[in-house]
């Protein structure tokens, strides 16, 4: 049993169209407007990003939310930075992925097996979106994983990535083991019929310092891979 994709379709339609977050609409809109050089004479999406991959996935990426000169700019999760650039790679490497690079909504990525959603649909000031933000995006990943039937693993890219989901998945009715599963790199907790697996964060500040290497990236989805059947 799976999503049909007509409903996947439909909860993305209202995701794009989202304005709960009147700080959020105004930030996304202004970087659109004043992108820095290298981007300049680009179309922005500058629009909530939808969820993207394989209706059947048994594995989903969960991550923060969009780079505001990423997937704010492409409109798809993780496309055209340098996060993106990391995770991509591996997912091809894992097979995951039909080719390594992601450099915009039409370049031909496919993603097999694999779903890649976020807490928050909006790109952030500083990354930093507020709890009110947090809680007004949340039932959307809720709802996407509710209608990935098949879906047996998240991967939670980052602390904040570990919690939304968590809250998703309480949202959704799962029972959450006390105390809180915390967060760490290659932790795993069985939440329902789901298990959550812990990643450090794609982000330049982790792979740039070598907190997040490609053989340990590479580790996470083998092991996604051996937990989802």
């Amino acid at each position: 049993m799976s999503a049909k994709p007509s409903q996947l379709e439909s909860l993305q339609a209202e995701i794009v169209s989202c304005r709960r977050c009147p700080r959020l609409v105004e930030w996304r809109e202004a970087v659109a407007a004043d992108p820095p050089k290298r981007h300049r004479g680009e179309r922005y999406w500058a629009r909530p990003v939808p969820g993207f991959g394989d209706p059947r996935a048994r594995m989903v990426i969960v991550g923060l939310a969009p780079a505001a000169n990423g997937a704010n700019r492409t409109g798809r999760m993780f496309t055209g930075d340098r996060s993106g650039d990391w995770l991509f790679a591996a997912l091809h490497r894992a097979g995951y992925a039909n080719q390594p690079d992601a450099v915009s909504a039409d370049d031909g990525l496919r993603l097999g097996d694999a779903y890649i959603t976020a807490v928050n649909r909006c790109a952030p000031p500083a990354n930093r979106p507020t709890t009110a933000e947090r809680d007004n995006c949340l039932p959307y990943m809720a709802a996407e994983i509710e209608l990935l039937a098949r879906a047996r693993v998240l991967v939670a890219l980052g602390a904040y990535a570990w919690d939304g989901a968590l809250r998703a998945l309480r949202a959704n009715g799962a029972e959450i083991p006390r105390p809180k599963p915390r967060f760490g790199h290659g932790a795993e907790v069985e939440v329902g019929d789901l298990v959550l697996l812990g990643c450090f964060h794609v982000s330049q500040q982790n792979t740039f310092t070598g907190r997040l290497t490609e053989p340990m990236l590479d580790a996470v989805f083998a092991r996604a891979r051996e937990l989802s059947g």
